[in-house]
């Protein structure tokens, strides 16, 4: 018996260990193919069946780790070092790094400080205890800076920023390029990053005491192939001229991904030249690899020089940053930028200023978090002086990274996955500025506000969801909105200026409504003003105004193709549609001569439809009837009797609806939300014209007080 148990017992054992061994080595496929999420999971379900090994508290902080989940990272890093008595010092340093990111900061500088004389971080220490290390942008009091999210980050990944020629920005994004379902990066979770473009605007902020701007991007579009592939693009960089433009991809020669003899993608450098607006030749630089990464490219301000990111042998870290001539019959060789900038750990990003300042991301050198941006002064002699953190706001707990600054050293782009983004990473726009420029003072924001009800012309019934637009004189669409359940719409916050404006307001299957409103100068001043739209579907018909013929003839006059538009319009609504047609006439004149007159009417009436698009099949009949449907008593006997306008009244068309009334093809859009602050600036625009104006009266009064006092004096003025 007691052999038996022990049998079972050592094939328990035995089992276990396999259990452990083929769950660790899924786990380590996964972290080693950088699909850190699916590892995490792995390695946890291993801990929680009792493998509590340094090995797998180890990958456990790794994975949380290289996924930027400081929380979970702290965690398991601090667990590896109370249950180890001897943990290699650049695990410690990554603890450090975690503790920074959470905002334990006196924890993380005794541990850097503890840890330095024992391992290769020894600068971490200088750094520390050198007071300069930090550059706090928010404490520099000549300077200020506005940093925003950009309203087109995504739940997805969304990083980079560099600005061509001041009127678009180019960037990578993991944002889904269709609805269809994409295939998803392993690492986490994400479609795979593409290269996009977007057009740059500069507005003022509404909410701002300090005269600030905001730098805005809009209007983003897919580069197109052959820079995008199915897999990763991103870092775009341009030359000046906006002719070459130097990129990353995966290492993907159009076929299939290309791996190392460990079975990693790396990363490789490509360049593309313009031509007649496309993007062609794209070709891999020649001192990329297929045995290790090379990316993330920077130009420096002569286009000279290259600078990259690569995990190459020979560095000094998991990442260096290198540079490499840029000569006419090709490149030099790559060279890193040595221990000045480089650490053991990760230096990334890199982005030269015009003002040969370097600046880069970095978990090796001290910052508040993980990738923190520095900055170096490149030196004449390609030396560079110490890297000196930015601080706050371009740093954070979290990741910061991917730093762009115009030429002009005002505007650019960082980016971050920091707390209250969108999505995973996020970029941010921000604008510095001088404190003693000029502070043009802001003119007041009223609070009136324009109001009213869009209602049916049928029956005085409100109308929801129809487009109201607020319309200037110049025909610039101020503002957009919606009509509520009960037709309310309402523009609040209006500048207080007296202005003319035209209300317009539209929806599908109605007629659009367009009325004036003047807004007033005073607070709490309330316009009032509804729009009514007449439905172009009542019942069964498409109903419009009557169409006129000229006497005796069935040529579809100009007003009367104003109103069959509308039929055209209701169709193109209703792809399905199909329609009848049957037009009147009054009694006036032979009664198989009207008939014949109407049938003619009608049929042309149902050639102009077709002429402009609508399928002949979708017009099922077009029938006259002649006086033989008169609505009044204007019948032969009384037609001497009637009016004209009686008569009128039987001269008519219907557009009765066979079928298909229910298929929308075309639905109301939402409107386009338009930021209030252009409001505020074309309010700001008027007051300064209207100082302007000011100060030349006074000048010209002044000038012309001085030629009459100089006449005066002079008896030879004339």
């Amino acid at each position: 018996m007691k052999i038996k148990k022990l049998l079972l017992l050592l094939l328990l054992v035995v089992s276990c260990g396999q259990i452990f061994s083929q769950s660790r080595r899924v786990a380590d496929r996964f972290f080693n193919e950088f699909a850190y999420v699916r590892s995490a999971k792995l390695y946890e379900a291993i801990y929680k069946k009792g493998d509590s090994s340094a090995y797998i508290l180890k990958r456990l902080g790794d994975s949380h780790y290289n996924n930027s989940e400081t929380i979970k990272a702290e965690y398991w890093y601090e667990k590896l070092i109370k249950d180890n008595d001897t943990v290699a010092s650049n695990y410690l340093f990554k603890y450090a790094q975690v503790l920074r990111s959470n905002g334990k900061y006196q924890k993380s500088d005794s541990l850097l400080i503890l840890i330095a004389p024992k391992s290769d971080i020894s600068s971490k220490k200088e750094e520390l205890e050198d007071q300069n290390y930090l550059l706090d942008f928010s404490k520099i009091e000549n300077k200020r800076i506005s940093i925003r999210n950009l309203a087109l980050n995504t739940p997805y990944s969304d990083f980079g920023g560099f600005m061509l020629n001041d009127k678009e920005t180019f960037f990578a994004s993991a944002s889904p390029k269709t609805s269809k379902k994409e295939r998803l990066y392993k690492w986490n979770n994400q479609p795979f990053l593409n290269i996009y473009k977007a057009n740059n605007f500069v507005i003022p902020l509404e909410d701002s005491e300090k005269n600030d701007s905001v730098l805005v991007l809009q209007s983003k579009t897919l580069l197109s192939q052959p820079v995008n592939t199915q897999y990763h693009e991103s870092t775009p960089i341009f030359t000046k001229e906006g002719k070459t433009m130097y990129f990353t991809r995966v290492n993907y020669d159009g076929k299939k991904l290309r791996k190392d003899k460990k079975q990693t993608i790396n990363l490789k450098l490509y360049k593309t030249v313009l031509e007649k607006s496309l993007w062609t030749n794209v070709e891999e630089l020649p001192f990329n690899s297929d045995e290790y990464s090379v990316g993330h490219p920077a130009l420096s301000p002569d286009e000279k020089t290259l600078y990259f990111v690569s995990d190459m042998p020979g560095g000094l870290g998991k990442t260096d940053i290198y540079k490499v001539d840029i000569k006419e019959d090709g490149y030099g060789e790559p060279v890193n930028l040595g221990a000045t900038i480089n650490t053991s750990d990760k230096e990334m990003f890199p982005f030269v200023g015009a003002d040969n300042t370097l600046y880069f991301s970095s978990n090796g050198h001290v910052g508040l978090g993980l990738l923190d941006i520095f900055q170096t002064k490149i030196k004449e002699n390609n030396t560079y002086d110490k890297p000196i953190n930015l601080g706050i706001p371009f740093n954070s707990k979290r990741d910061d990274f991917s730093f762009y600054i115009d030429s002009k050293g005002r505007k650019g782009f960082i980016s971050s996955n920091r707390e209250k983004g969108k999505g995973d990473d996020d970029i941010y726009s921000f604008i510095i500025y001088e404190e003693e420029k000029p502070v043009v003072v802001e003119p007041e924001i009223c609070t009136q506000l324009i109001t009213g009800f869009v209602l049916s012309s049928h029956d005085n019934s409100p109308i929801p969801n129809a487009t109201v637009k607020l319309v200037d004189e110049k025909g610039i669409v101020v503002l957009e909105a919606l009509s509520n359940e009960d037709g309310s719409y309402v523009f609040d916050r209006m500048p207080c200026i007296s202005e003319k404006y035209r209300l317009n307001g539209t929806k599908l299957d109605y007629k659009p409504d367009t009325k004036s409103v003047v807004t007033g100068t005073e607070k709490g001043t309330v316009t009032k003003q509804n729009l009514i739209l007449t439905p172009l579907i009542i019942g069964n018909q498409i109903v419009i105004s009557p169409i006129y013929f000229d006497f005796n003839k069935s040529t579809i006059r100009e007003d009367a193709q104003y109103e069959l538009e509308n039929i055209v319009v209701v169709m193109n609504n209703h792809p399905e549609m199909i329609i009848k047609i049957e037009s009147h006439t009054d009694s006036r004149g032979g009664k198989e001569y009207n008939r014949k007159l109407s049938d003619r009417r009608a049929k042309s009436t149902r050639r102009f439809i077709i002429s402009r698009g609508i399928e002949a099949r979708r017009v099922e009949s077009a029938i006259g009837f002649g006086e033989a449907n008169l609505l009044n008593d204007c019948n032969d006997a009384n037609r001497n009797k009637c009016t004209e306008e009686e008569h009128q009244l039987n001269r008519r068309s219907y557009f009765y609806i066979v079928s298909g009334a229910d298929d929308v093809g075309i639905k109301n859009k939402k409107p386009v939300v338009i930021d209030k602050t252009l409001l505020l600036h074309k309010q700001k625009l008027q007051k300064e014209k209207f100082l302007l104006e000011r100060l030349n009266s006074f000048r010209r009064s002044r000038a012309k007080q001085k030629e009459s006092n100089k006449c005066k004096k002079d008896s030879d003025c004339e």
